[in-house]
């Protein structure tokens, strides 16, 4: 799929607004995406959270510590529709790594 983020901010707490370039746009609670260890054990802090940023180059967000969500999970959360890659979506992943 790889639908680009194109603004993100943070709402309260690890809830965060999310809008794609398609137009799919809403919150979601990172409580219920992420286990805050590793790399994300810093955003248990909301004050942290709200350093995130977009990223234009991976269409994603991110945070400072290098922290960062895949959007196409991101977009399946929004819209409720199946995450479903194709050969072009296979190939633009590739070329983005």
């Amino acid at each position: 799929m790889l639908i680009d983020i194109v603004e993100a901010r943070a709402v309260v707490g690890h809830r965060l607004y999310i809008r794609f370039e398609d137009g799919v746009e809403g919150e979601l609670d990172l409580k219920n995406l992420v286990e805050f260890k590793g790399v994300f054990e810093p955003l248990r802090d909301p004050e942290e959270m709200k350093k995130l940023r977009v990223d234009a180059e991976s269409g994603t967000i991110c945070w400072p510590n290098g922290a960062d969500l895949d959007p196409d999970v991101l977009y399946r959360e929004l819209s409720g529709e199946p995450i479903e890659l194709t050969e072009n979506a296979l190939a633009r992943a590739t070329t983005r790594s």
